[in-house]
């Protein structure tokens, strides 16, 4: 096999590794881009295993990029929420590959430090042995574990026992973006969590809140007041979009489950991810920031 054809047997497992990391589609984007730079620099016939050594390279860029991305995000206007995406990244036949990309997931693993996660994702994500991430890491095996160890008491402390499966979340998400459109206060929230709380990410380029909402009325007026016509144009108008009537709302997969898209001639400008556990929604993830969602795709209507 040539170079660039050992590469590219690897890319989908590259891509993987490096959004779940990252949380970011554009970042990994570059992560990967970097590593096929440095791959084509090599030869890679004194290479044994091109996976591991691939693997490395991806896991090593994606944490240094993410220890950069610290200053970057505390300047960030309002609450900082990962990148969604359409399609899933590296391996998603599998459904513990699939789960790890889930919206309410990737929000916790932004809680951890570079290393946590990274160690988080290469072995509750892909399996690889403590040994094999140790080196990827430049850590010896003990603190690997360690880290292993604070990353997954600290998800499983902010991640429910038992979630809803897929089917009920669907049925939730379709109950709670027809209480919105019809406006039904009390419907709405009669779904949420009496302590459900509302993240909104708009980086400042639209009308949303800069502070997390908490209480299950608070966000069901927030969400109810929103979903009126002059509230939604004013929004619009906010992103820079004065077409309202072109407005398109429905359910959609994003990062594997059910999610309210709202998109202009195709062009996606709200994504409202739901976290159902217990029966009631415990979370609303609201993304307007148009930079992170340039790349979602909406399926054709017809």
């Amino acid at each position: 096999m040539t170079t660039t054809e050992v590469f590219e047997e690897h890319r989908s497992l590259l891509n993987g590794v490096a959004y779940r990391v990252l949380g970011s589609a554009n970042d990994t984007e570059d992560v990967v881009q970097e590593a096929w730079l440095r791959w084509s620099g090599i030869d890679p016939t004194g290479i044994d295993d091109p996976r591991a050594y691939l693997v490395t390279v991806v896991s090593r860029l994606a944490i240094d990029r993410l220890r950069r991305a610290g200053s970057r995000r505390e300047s960030y206007v309002g609450e900082w929420l990962p990148e969604p995406v359409s399609d899933l990244p590296g391996g998603a036949e599998r459904a513990e590959l699939a789960d790890s990309v889930e919206f309410a997931l990737l929000v916790v693993l932004e809680t951890l430090s570079p290393l946590e996660r990274a160690v988080f994702v290469l072995h509750e994500a892909f399996q690889l042995p403590y040994a094999e991430i140790a080196r990827v890491i430049g850590r010896g095996e003990a603190a690997t574990r360690q880290l292993a160890k604070r990353a997954r008491d600290h998800v499983r402390d902010r991640r429910p026992r038992f979630e809803a499966d897929r089917a009920e979340r669907r049925r939730m998400t379709e109950r709670f973006l027809r209480a919105c459109l019809e406006g039904d206060l009390e419907g709405l929230t009669g779904l949420l969590a009496t302590d459900a709380t509302l993240v909104a990410d708009s980086g400042g380029k639209a009308r949303a809140p800069m502070r997390v909402l908490h209480s299950a009325r608070k966000v069901g007026r927030f969400l109810t007041a929103v979903a009126e016509e002059r509230n939604v144009t004013r929004f619009l108008a906010s992103a820079g979009i004065d077409a309202v009537d072109e407005l398109d709302v429905r359910i959609t997969e994003v990062n594997g489950g059910p999610s309210v898209v709202a998109s202009v001639a195709g062009g996606p400008v709200i994504v409202l991810s739901l976290d159902v556990f217990e029966g009631r929604i415990q979370h609303v993830y609201l993304l307007v920031n148009p930079d992170k969602l340039s790349r979602l795709r909406v399926p054709d209507p017809s």
